[in-house]
């Protein structure tokens, strides 16, 4: 029986427009892009101009550091545009598909059959290599590095998070075969975490090898970050990888297949969404397919994020979906102000504390929009990071170490823990404002840079 952990201090976000357990395919533009700001820790050069013909699976950047590290055409066709912004900072390259099925060749057969050599060479000419991220620092891996582990969490808590039982439907071949890619990476353990829904998966459970533990609570015990503290804490001079369900089962694929393949799976959610659902598609394909005529029509306009309403990164209705997406949230904008607002009883506003009338519906599911409710402020004790954070670490004390640059008391505070996802829950419930998640990754990023 699989080793059960509860998480007793979190928050669940209930937000409306979940999406429902139904897959469509939308209409695809016939444009893809790749980005280079979807990955920390790299600095790309341009391998293609823009008029070359590409290959599903062509490399289009590589990492400067390491040229190994490629990004990779996700379809057959041209480049259509290399677009960059100020001080000609590389910000994405669009693919134009073709329609035709040329691809790239890979290896064909089971890892198991392979050293970890011909795995790692086999995911880095696939273009999948930056799927996987390491702890510390929420970088993408280096290949040179061996892990200690690698963690995979089956399940996302996350406001609004989408299903990977159900993406993953019918797929169990392809993510068992990721996994055994995976165990030549690593003389570690793999570590496969659920929830107490998964326990039966058909997907996820019944592999040999794998150390299955299922975590029970709220957001953020889905995260990889809080799965490791409480499994096995990373220490000073140790690396982990991290990687989600659905990279795991295309790593599987390319073995299967011998093909570069980059199908993906993403939920549309939110309460601007018609019919929040989920959709079949590719890597950086363009988002307009999956809304068009499919937003609820109201004064106020939309805010479309790619990814959760606390990590992801606003979009445009025209706009990629981001590479390690598998969800696009739609809510309101938050284009008004509430006068006297924090004067009323309340009951229609959302509280983690018991401010407002609204506490007695614990159970409600919320409309919420961008507003911040209030500016910056001081930046004081209050005990509310603690309350939503379930780690052993003092997470105040460690952001203002990190703003006083000082990396020893950084080390001591637990900062290689922790990246931007595991304290996005204490950047929602801060009565200060304070941009936590910036913080943290100005320091995560300045002391790398020291070390290494």
């Amino acid at each position: 029986m699989s080793k059960v952990i509860k998480i007793k201090r979190g928050l669940d976000i209930r937000l409306k427009g979940s999406a429902e357990l139904q897959l469509a395919e939308p209409g695809l533009t016939g444009l893809f892009a790749v980005k280079p700001t979807d990955f920390k820790g790299l600095e790309f050069r341009v391998l293609r101009k823009a008029g070359e013909e590409v290959k599903k699976g062509t490399p289009v950047l590589a990492d400067k550091s390491h040229p190994e590290i490629v990004l990779v055409s996700p379809v057959a066709g041209k480049v259509a545009a290399v677009n960059r912004g100020e001080r000609r900072k590389l910000l994405e390259v669009v693919i134009e598909s073709s329609g035709e099925l040329s691809y790239e060749t890979l290896k064909k057969g089971s890892p198991a059959d392979m050293d970890g050599t011909s795995v790692r060479e086999q995911i880095l000419s696939a273009g999948l290599w930056p799927a996987i991220i390491q702890r510390p620092y929420g970088t993408v891996a280096r290949p040179d590095h061996a892990p200690r582990d690698i963690f995979i969490s089956a399940f996302d808590s996350s406001p609004l998070a989408p299903d990977y039982e159900f993406i993953l439907k019918g797929q169990a071949a392809e993510f068992k075969t990721g996994i055994l890619a995976l165990k030549k990476l690593t003389a570690g353990k793999i570590y496969v975490c659920l929830s107490p829904e998964l326990i039966d998966s058909k997907v996820f459970t019944g592999i040999e090898g794998v150390e299955y533990t299922v975590f029970k609570g709220p957001h953020p015990a889905g995260n990889t970050g809080i799965q490791i503290h409480h499994l096995a804490p990373i220490n000073k001079g140790e690396v982990i990888w991290t990687i989600t369900p659905q990279f795991v089962a295309l790593i599987g694929r390319t073995f299967l297949t011998g093909k570069p393949d980059f199908t993906w799976t993403v939920a549309l959610a939110g309460s601007r969404v018609k019919i929040p659902q989920y959709y079949k598609t590719v890597i950086g394909a363009q988002l307009s397919p999956m809304i068009a005529s499919n937003l609820v029509e109201a004064e106020l306009p939309a805010r479309i994020i790619s990814g959760t309403v606390l990590t992801g990164a606003k979009i445009e209705p025209d706009g990629f979906i981001g590479f390690y997406d598998s969800l696009v949230t739609v809510i309101p904008e938050g284009k008004y102000f509430d006068f006297f607002g924090w004067a009323l009883p309340g009951i229609n506003k959302y509280s983690m504390s018991r401010a407002f009338l609204s506490s007695v519906f614990p159970k409600k599911s919320w409309d919420l929009n961008t507003n911040l409710n209030g500016g910056h402020r001081a930046f004081v004790i209050t005990g509310q990071y603690e309350k939503v954070l379930p780690m052993d670490i003092y997470p105040m004390l460690l952001l203002k170490s990190i703003l006083a640059n000082d990396i020893d008391k950084m080390e001591q505070l637990g900062i290689y823990e922790v990246i931007e996802e595991d304290l996005a829950l204490c950047e929602f419930v801060c009565t200060s404002k304070i941009d936590i998640q910036d913080i943290l990754r100005s320091g995560l990023d300045l002391i790398r840079k020291e070390l290494n």
